[in-house]
C-alpha cells in the first residue's frame, strides 16, 4: 500500500485541480503559504548568526522562562517546527534539560498563534498581496549577497512574501466558491458537530503538515463566510490536534529525546484539546466577552485569534504545573538497552545545521570516543577494575595477569573505527553552516579526536608483546613491561583528574607537568634498557621490543595528553599554550 499510496494521492489530487479552478487557488494558496514558511525557517537560521539558538539555550534554566521563551521566540520566527527542531538538538547534545525543553514546547503553542492574529488583522482586511510582491523582489535581491547574515534576511522577506501570497490566494478562492457552494449550510449543532469539525481540523493539519497554513485556512474561509463562527472554533482545536501528530511522525526517526518530546507535545496538546472540546462554548463566551472589552466584538476572524491563544494559554496554566511529573514519566520512556557494539549516541541529524548545538554534540561524542577508547586501554593494560568511577579516580592501580590477549584490532575495527568516521562525516557537514570561529572549534574536535584513534592504532602495536613478556619466565622483560603498563595507566589517571579541574589554568599546569614527566620517564627507560642489555639480562630481540614499545607508550601518551588539552579545558587561549607546549 505504502508504494502505491503517494502515487494514487497525487491522482487524486490532479483530478480535483482539474475539476474546480476555484479549489486550484485555495489549494495553490496552501502551496504558497508553505513554501513562504520554509523559507522564513531558513532565512531565521541563517540571519540570526546563532543569536537565536544561545538565546534559547541561556533562557531555558527554569520553567517560566522556558514558557515565556517558547512564546517570543516562536511568535519573532513563526515557525513552531524551527522552534521544535533546535530544542530538539540542543537536548540531544545535552544543551538544556527535558524541563526546559518542554517549557519551550509549552511556550511555543501560545507563540504560534500569532500566526492567526497576523492573518486576522492584516490578510484579510488589506489587498495583502501588494505587500507581498516587493517583499519577494527585494528578497531575492538580497539572497544574491555573499553575506550569510543578508542571505538570512532575504530568506526572510521572500518566506513572508510568499506568505502574505498565499493567504491572498486562499481569500480568493473563497470568495469565488461563494457564489456556488456554501459550507456554512453544513453546519452541525451541539457536541456533534464540535466533535466533526474538530477531527476536520486535525485532518486538514495531518494533510498540510502546519497548523500554520490550516489556521491561515480557518480564518480566510470565515472572513468569506464559508463557514460559521462556531465551527471556526472546533476546526481550531482540531488543528492543535493535528499539529502533535506531524511532530510523532517526525520523532519516528528521532532520538529518545526528540521522542520523548513529542510525547510532552501530544499530552500538552491533548489535554489543552480535551478541556476546549468539554468547555467550548464556556470559552466562546469569554472570547466574546474579552472581545467586547478590547474593541472587536464584531470581528470574528480577530475573535477566532483570540479564541485559539486563550485556549493554549488555558492549556499552560493547566498543564504547566504537572511538569515535573510528566518528565519522570518521560524519562521512563524510549529508554535505550546497552549494546555491546559502540554508537554514535549524539550526532542527530537535526543538530547538524544547528552550530552551537552541532559543536556541542560533536565535542559530546569526542568525549564518548575517548571513554570507549579508556576502556580498552584499561582492558589492553589487564588492569582489574576502571580507574575513575565518574568523579573520583583511584590512586591504587591493581592488574590482573592476562588469562587471553585482548583483541585490540577487532575491537577498534567494529567500535571505534565507525564511531570515528561518524564524528568526521558529521563534523564537515556540519562547518557548511558555521563562521570560521565555529569551524575552528569542530576542526580541534576532529584533531582531538584523530590523536585518540592513532592512540588506540599505537596500543595494537603495543598489546601484541605487552601480553607475551607479562607471561615470560624472564623476570627482568616482565619488570620492564609491568613498569610500562604502570606509567601508561598513571598518566590516564592523571588526564582523568584533569577532567574534573574546574580551573583551566590549573588544568594547563598539570598539562605542562605531565608532559615534563613524560620526557623524564622516557629517559630514565631509555637508561635502564641500556643497562638491561650491558648485564646481559634481555637479549636483542627483547630489547628491540622494548625499545619499540617504549616508544608507543610514549606515543599513546602523548596523544591522550593532545586529546584531553582539546576536551577539558574550555579556554581557546589556555588551551593552545597546552597544545603548544
Amino acid at each position: 500500500m505504502k508504494k502505491y499510496l503517494f502515487p494514487i494521492s497525487l491522482a487524486a489530487l490532479a483530478i480535483i485541480l482539474f475539476q474546480s479552478s476555484n479549489v486550484t487557488v485555495i489549494i495553490a494558496g496552501i502551496a504558497i503559504f508553505l513554501i513562504g514558511m520554509i523559507f522564513m525557517e531558513e532565512g531565521f537560521k541563517l540571519f540570526s548568526g546563532g543569536i537565536l539558538e544561545r538565546a534559547l539555550q541561556n533562557t531555558t534554566n527554569t520553567l517560566p522562562k522556558a514558557i515565556g521563551t517558547g512564546i517570543i521566540s516562536t511568535s519573532i520566527v513563526q515557525s513552531s517546527s524551527l522552534i521544535t527542531v533546535i530544542i530538539i538538538s540542543f537536548l540531544s547534545a545535552e544543551l538544556i534539560t527535558l524541563s526546559g525543553a518542554i517549557g519551550v514546547v509549552f511556550g511555543s503553542n501560545i507563540g504560534t498563534t500569532t500566526t492567526a492574529w497576523i492573518v486576522s488583522s492584516f490578510g484579510v482586511k488589506i489587498k495583502i498581496a501588494a505587500y507581498a510582491m516587493p517583499m519577494i523582489i527585494f528578497g531575492v535581491i538580497f539572497k544574491l549577497s555573499k553575506s550569510r547574515s543578508y542571505q538570512g534576511f532575504g530568506n526572510i522577506l521572500i518566506g513572508l512574501g510568499f506568505v502574505f501570497l498565499g493567504i491572498e490566494y486562499m481569500k480568493e478562492g473563497f470568495d469565488s466558491m461563494r457564489e456556488k457552494l456554501d459550507l456554512a449550510k453544513f453546519a452541525i449543532e451541539g457536541y456533534l458537530g464540535v466533535l466533526v469539525y474538530v477531527l476536520l481540523g486535525a485532518v486538514a493539519t495531518i494533510i498540510i503538515q502546519s497548523s500554520s497554513a490550516t489556521m491561515a485556512l480557518i480564518i480566510t474561509a470565515l472572513a468569506s463566510n464559508q463557514i460559521v463562527y462556531i465551527n471556526a472554533l472546533e476546526l481550531a482545536i482540531g488543528a492543535n490536534i493535528g499539529t502533535t501528530v506531524t511532530a510523532i511522525i517526525g520523532a519516528l526517526t528521532s532520538n529518545e529525546n526528540g521522542k520523548r518530546l513529542a510525547v510532552a507535545h501530544f499530552v500538552f496538546n491533548a489535554v489543552t484539546a480535551f478541556f476546549a472540546i468539554i468547555l467550548i462554548y464556556q470559552f466562546q463566551a469569554l472570547v466574546d466577552y474579552l472581545g467586547e472589552m478590547i474593541g472587536i466584538a464584531e470581528d470574528y476572524t480577530m475573535k477566532l485569534a483570540l479564541f485559539h491563544t486563550v485556549f493554549n494559554i488555558f492549556g499552560v496554566l493547566l498543564v504547566a504545573p504537572f511538569t515535573n511529573y510528566l518528565v519522570r514519566f518521560l524519562e521512563s520512556l524510549f529508554v535505550s538497552q546497552k549494546e555491546d557494539e559502540v554508537k554514535a549516541k549524539y550526532l542527530n541529524p537535526v543538530v547538524v545545521k544547528i552550530p552551537d548545538a552541532a559543536i556541542k554534540a560533536i565535542k559530546n561524542e569526542v568525549v564518548n570516543l575517548y571513554d570507549n577508547a579508556l576502556k580498552l586501554i584499561s582492558n589492553a593494560l589487564y588492569i582489574e577494575k576502571e580507574i575513575c568511577d565518574g568523579t573520583t579516580c583511584s590512586s591504587n592501580i591493581r592488574f590482573s595477569e592476562p588469562s587471553e590477549r585482548v583483541d585490540v584490532e577487532s575491537y577498534y575495527a567494529k567500535n571505534l573505527k565507525s564511531l570515528y568516521s561518524e564524528i568526521i562525516y558529521f563534523s564537515t557537514l556540519a562547518q557548511e553552516s558555521m563562521s570560521e570561529s565555529e569551524k575552528n572549534y569542530t576542526y580541534d574536535y576532529k584533531l582531538a579526536s584523530r590523536d585518540i584513534v592513532e592512540a588506540i592504532k599505537d596500543l595494537k602495536e603495543l598489546n601484541k608483546n605487552l601480553y607475551l613478556y607479562l607471561k615470560s619466565k624472564n623476570s627482568h622483560i616482565k619488570e620492564e613491561y609491568n613498569t610500562l603498563r604502570l606509567m601508561l595507566a598513571n598518566i590516564i589517571v592523571e588526564l582523568e583528574r584533569l577532567r574534573f579541574e574546574s580551573d583551566d589554568i590549573e588544568a594547563l599546569s598539570n598539562v605542562h607537568i605531565l608532559k615534563h614527566r613524560l620526557k623524564e620517564l622516557d629517559n630514565i627507560k631509555n637508561d635502564k634498557i641500556d643497562s638491561l642489555i650491558r648485564q646481559n639480562h634481555i637479549d636483542s630481540k627483547m630489547a628491540t621490543s622494548l625499545i619499540n614499545d617504549s616508544n608507543y607508550v610514549h606515543d599513546i601518551a602523548k596523544r591522550l595528553i593532545e586529546a584531553s588539552t582539546i576536551l577539558w579545558i574550555e579556554d581557546r587561549d589556555i588551551q593552545n599554550l597546552g597544545i603548544e607546549s
